[in-house]
């Protein structure tokens, strides 16, 4: 009898919690994800003059765009370039499912 009580309250359940934000705290710890590895970039990287970091997996954190323009790749290969990035996100990449990279040198 408990059994059928509570599978009666569980659609009940599952609205309140949509309706009271369950899904709100999802997308800001995507939002927080895209600052958090901007940050470690811009202290990685001092010389950074544009950075843009997209969540591209639809909302769920999994898979990043990175653009880096930075006086740091001046003279470097694209290849240098991009592991000077992956060097300085190494804990956060190994929590993502993948990433791409864009980085150029500062436009003179």
């Amino acid at each position: 009898m408990l059994r059928k009580f509570l599978r009666t309250l569980q659609p009940l359940v599952s609205v309140r919690y949509r309706a009271a934000g369950g899904g709100g705290a999802f997308e800001q710890n995507c939002k927080t994800k895209e600052q958090q590895l901007t940050e470690v970039l811009k202290r990685a990287l001092p010389g950074i003059t544009y950075v843009s970091v997209e969540d591209i997996s639809g909302g769920c954190g999994a898979m990043f765009e990175i653009s880096v323009e930075a006086k740091e790749f001046a003279g470097l290969s694209r290849v240098k370039q991009h592991r000077l990035v992956t060097d300085s996100l190494k804990n956060e990449i190994a929590e993502m499912h993948g990433i791409r990279i864009h980085t150029t040198p500062p436009q003179q």
